[in-house]
């Protein structure tokens, strides 16, 4: 489900729409092919208010019933397991331009991108994040210590990522009023993010391809 995504926009577009204060991501290259277990960036409250830009690491150790897997969205909020994990301190929103679903092709799958539309205009994804201690990142080499680690919320696909995917989309977020709901709401009231994209919120917009054209 959604292992692969892009954040392709400027840093200074990507600052401007989610109003950030504090920009701690360095020089953030585009990036144009995000997997499991690389660096990103997502948004979240800043130590001493308003919000602040940072690299985190997508996926996170899961349940004890997964073992070692590598959980990179939330699917069940009410999961004790997740539950921590969604006090306002610990939610982001996960810059995006594109994000793509496998299709069940024959003779192997083939990658499908959603975007708003074909010319990806920044969005977020509904996300969560935590810190975490222990042996994380590429195999080739994986670092020893302290990581800052996040997933994203989904929610059951609408008609236009059904076809390719029926089991869950992530949870995307377009406007200014649902970034702030997200990040500071009582979770009860940002959980009510957790549905559909509006059918006319997202397109197809490329295939074949593991990073975004």
């Amino acid at each position: 489900m959604c292992n692969l995504y892009s954040v392709t926009t400027n840093q200074e577009a990507i600052r401007r729409l989610f109003a950030v204060a504090d920009d701690r991501a360095g020089n953030l290259p585009p990036l144009s092919a995000v997997f499991p277990d690389q660096m990103a960036p997502i948004v979240r409250a800043a130590p001493g208010g308003g919000r602040e830009l940072a690299l985190a690491r997508w996926g996170a150790p899961g349940p004890p019933q997964v073992g070692a897997s590598l959980v990179t969205n939330l699917r069940n909020p009410a999961s004790p397991f997740w539950r921590r994990w969604l006090a306002p301190a610990n939610r982001c929103l996960v810059p995006v331009n594109a994000f793509c679903e496998y299709a069940d092709a024959k003779p192997r799958k083939t990658p499908v991108w959603f975007a708003r539309d074909e010319s990806r205009p920044l969005f977020a994804f509904a996300g969560v994040w935590r810190r975490w201690r222990g042996l994380r990142g590429p195999k080739s080499a994986p670092i020893e210590g302290e990581h800052e680690l996040f997933a994203f919320l989904t929610a059951a696909p609408n008609a236009i990522v059904a076809p390719i995917h029926p089991k869950a989309m992530p949870v995307v977020l377009t406007d200014p009023a649902a970034f702030e709901l997200w990040l500071t709401a009582e979770t009860q009231d940002a959980l009510t993010l957790q549905a559909p994209a509006p059918v006319d919120a997202l397109r197809i917009v490329a295939r074949g391809k593991r990073e975004d054209p």
